[in-house]
């Protein structure tokens, strides 16, 4: 009877062991920050209070002077250079009911300091909605941004740095979102926020938006658009601004693979002829491998163009000109977690603008080149 029992407990432990190898990671945060229905998931309907905490540590160092604030040239992730630092200190709330829910994110550290609004930098995201109707669903307050691959908490990218394209997409937004799930494959949304990438109104006019998502069993696809003025109310020349991000990720056991393009114009904007439009392109790519659930290592390939500084706002070269930016940029990292909430990752990041486009400085001498290096440390609960 005991061997009996001795052979039934080994066998079920030998495939219980086998299944853990590669089972679904229900604890993968990696481009989940970023999607059009953030409450897509299964709740209990009974009203929970959940209460999360996350804290990201770094050291960076560049090779570049320190712009504005003592921060890196666009500053989000890690942007202080040959330092230690915080990125992220932050605790969230978030209620779930069948008919309500809320959320709300109160952040301190670099991150917050070099990137978000200076009006409520504290505040990462506060809002709350109700359910109108089976899947449709009305929420209003401060968000996140859902445009764009990368989210604002390095836990939720495959990189701890953050591309040259998602600091210049909106970041927060302040406004209302009437979101229906359709099916379990397809999400619909239109928006209505403030402004571009702002909490606070800096003019009459209203950024209207819609997002498409498709979910299947390894990839996702999702299309949103932003229309909007960003331009004082007492200018009289319009400056039409269209937005239009699209995001594909896939994601099995092993591979993590995530793609971005970005395509936008403005009226009344280009630098050499102010009465015509300006247009902007970007993108993103970036890869994931993961060797077992302990050890990844990962790549990024990233571009940006915005000849005419619709917006990055003015930058200015060595001698005082205005140039744009058009930007090429490479990263590589490795990633150890030791276990499923935390992780260690150390990368290498390079960018390179046009050679007319020296805007980097390093040494007393100005370059079109810079290169970066980044250990952080993540733990969330």
């Amino acid at each position: 009877m005991k061997r009996y029992l001795f052979i039934c407990l080994t066998g079920l432990f030998s495939g219980f062991a086998h299944s853990q190898i590669f089972k679904k990671d229900t604890t993968d945060l990696t481009f989940t920050g970023t999607r059009i229905n953030p409450y897509n998931q299964e709740y209990d309907t009974t009203g929970k209070v959940k209460v999360s905490g996350y804290i990201d540590t770094y050291y960076s160092y560049y090779t570049d002077t320190l712009g504005a604030g003592g921060y890196a040239k666009f500053p989000t992730s890690s942007p202080k250079n040959n330092q230690f630092g915080i990125n992220i200190l932050q605790i969230s709330a978030k209620y779930e009911s069948s008919r309500m829910r809320g959320i709300a994110t109160l952040f301190y550290g670099d991150i917050p300091l070099s990137a978000w609004s200076q009006n409520l930098n504290l505040i990462q995201e506060a809002n709350v909605g109700f359910r109108i109707y089976k899947k449709l669903w009305l929420d209003a307050g401060y968000f996140r941004t859902h445009i764009g691959l990368e989210s604002i908490q390095p836990r939720e990218n495959v990189t701890t740095s953050i591309a040259t394209t998602t600091y210049f997409e909106p970041y927060f937004l302040s406004g209302a979102k009437l979101t229906w799930q359709q099916s379990a494959k397809w999400t619909y949304q239109v928006n209505v926020f403030n402004g571009f990438s702002t909490f606070i109104e800096t003019n009459k006019n209203k950024a209207i938006g819609f997002s498409i998502a498709y979910s299947g069993n390894k990839w996702t696809h999702t299309l949103s658009s932003i229309v909007c003025d960003e331009y004082p109310s007492n200018v009289s020349q319009n400056h039409f601004r269209h937005y239009t991000n699209y995001i594909g990720i896939f994601k099995t056991k092993h591979v993590i693979l995530g793609l971005e393009g970005n395509f936008g114009y403005q009226q009344n904007s280009r630098l050499n002829n102010p009465n015509q439009t300006a247009y902007i392109f970007s993108g993103i790519a970036a890869f994931k491998y993961r060797f077992t659930h302990f050890i990844a290592a990962y790549a990024r390939a990233e571009l940006f163009s915005d000849p005419d500084e619709i917006l990055t706002g003015p930058i200015e070269n060595e001698n005082h000109n205005l140039t744009g930016l058009d930007i090429l940029g490479g990263t590589i990292g490795f990633e150890y977690k030791p276990i499923p909430n935390a992780f260690f990752r150390i990368e290498s990041r390079v960018l390179k603008t046009k050679a007319s486009e020296r805007i980097f400085y390093y040494n007393n001498h100005s370059n079109n080149i810079r290169w970066e290096g980044i250990a952080s440390i993540g733990l969330w609960f």
